[in-house]
């Protein structure tokens, strides 16, 4: 039986990925090693988001390569769509597919399930990838060359999956995929399954809070109204949407080959506001596009302070190799910087705004992690993190979930009391 030791970097689909990955190996009798210095594999589980990432990616590979005294296997979304730079930089790995990883690992041995051996969760949350790949093509998009189109697990397997994790122990599933919102566009005529699918989950009997991940717009318009009556109906569904917009400039979504267009995001936007009177709306925007004029950029602003979101990523445009957008002639470094610098001040006036319209409510927050000293981290039904800072010495544990009220807020944080 193999010791081995694994790293994830990425998103919360790429960590859905290693847990299934984990579990394989457990089930098949193999441990964790404390580091990878006592580890008979090393398993780099890559993101290639941004060049910056890729650079960082590449870095930690050669490091464990020297560490890992056994085999190095590179996986995830890097390791798919230019596997080749791995060898280019002399890195000793294996490059496979989430999917082969275990079964390399494993080497052709049967399953030997151990006493200990039970679903791998991270604490009291559980992340739970209900399909893989998308139904985009994104013109600046390296991970579509990783993951493909949209592959969709019936409803009942993940309603199962989600089973195991409750019963397994955990207090918040994370809903994660490349895009949630077109879940079984391949097995349901174009229409996604994910109203259905959180229906479904949140009829499970226990004590759970549901978040949903990365829905792009486009998937989520043609059910945008059913859908939000799901999360009216269901206490059990963190109120919270992801929905990246990127541009507020329709010529810019064009060359982007987004799909969806403004109007579609703003009437989503509005479907949820008309049913939840307390939600949050979180979404992307990308500055500085090979092709977006400054009017472009002003209409992104005007976007966000019409929809207001409460959490916003803001990232600077970045060639990626391989995509259509890499041979596109790009804007200059400092036009992106003042842009990106411009987009980020915005953000942060809208997200401390909504924070300090907190400050003097109740919220019921199921806390998930273990902050600094004394301090446990939450989230509220909107999903918005709140801090109890002196949970421990109250004796609040992880897991538990809290009447507070809302003292103060740190931006992008707030500060709560036990009531």
């Amino acid at each position: 039986m193999a010791r081995y030791h694994i790293e994830t970097y990425g998103c919360t689909s790429n960590r859905g990925e290693t847990q299934q990955i984990e579990q394989a190996l457990r089930e098949g009798g193999h441990h964790p090693a404390e580091a990878p210095e006592e580890a008979d594999v090393a398993i780099l589980n890559t993101c290639t988001v941004l060049e910056k990432t890729e650079q960082n990616m590449l870095r930690r590979a050669k490091e464990l390569d020297a560490e890992t005294p056994g085999d190095l296997v590179v996986t995830g979304c890097m390791a798919l769509a230019q596997g080749e730079m791995f060898r280019e930089e002399d890195v000793d790995a294996e490059v496979l597919h989430w999917d082969d990883v275990p079964q390399h690992v494993l080497n052709g041995e049967c399953p030997t399930v151990t006493p200990d051996t039970e679903p791998v969760l991270s604490g009291v949350v559980g992340i739970l990838p209900i399909a893989r790949g998308c139904m985009s093509d994104c013109s600046y998009c390296i991970t579509k060359q990783a993951t493909g189109r949209i592959e969709s697990p019936s409803v009942e397997e993940n309603v199962e999956k989600a089973r195991s994790l409750v019963h397994a122990g955990a207090k918040e599933i994370r809903i994660t995929g490349q895009d949630t919102g077109v879940y079984g566009w391949d097995t349901n005529q174009g229409t996604s399954l994910l109203p259905e699918l959180l229906e479904r989950i949140c009829a499970i009997d226990g004590e759970f809070r549901v978040r949903v991940g990365m829905a792009n717009p486009k998937g989520v318009h043609g059910v945008r109204e059913e859908l939000a009556r799901v999360f009216a109906d269901n206490e059990k569904l963190y109120n919270f949407l992801h929905a990246p917009v990127q541009s507020g400039s329709d010529d810019v979504l064009g060359d982007m080959r987004r799909q969806h267009q403004v109007e579609e995001y703003v009437e989503v936007v509005e479907a949820f506001d008309e049913h939840l009177d307390y939600w949050t709306l979180s979404t992307d925007f990308i500055a500085g596009f090979p092709t977006e004029e400054s009017e472009d950029h002003a209409q992104s602003l005007a976007l966000m302070r019409e929809t207001r979101p409460e959490k916003i990523n803001v990232t600077r445009f970045s060639k990626r190799p391989g995509t259509d957008a890499a041979n596109m002639k790009g804007l200059g470094g400092q036009t992106k910087k003042d842009r990106s610098k411009e987009l980020s001040e915005l953000k942060m006036d809208l997200v401390g705004e909504a924070y300090e319209e907190m400050v003097g409510t109740e919220q019921s927050v199921l806390l998930t992690e273990d902050g600094t000293e004394e301090s446990l981290v939450g989230y509220d039904e909107a999903y918005r993190q709140v801090v109890i800072a002196d949970g421990e010495e109250r004796g609040l544990e992880v897991g538990d979930v809290v009447d507070a009220e809302i003292t103060s807020h740190n931006t992008v944080y707030a500060f709560g009391v036990p009531l």
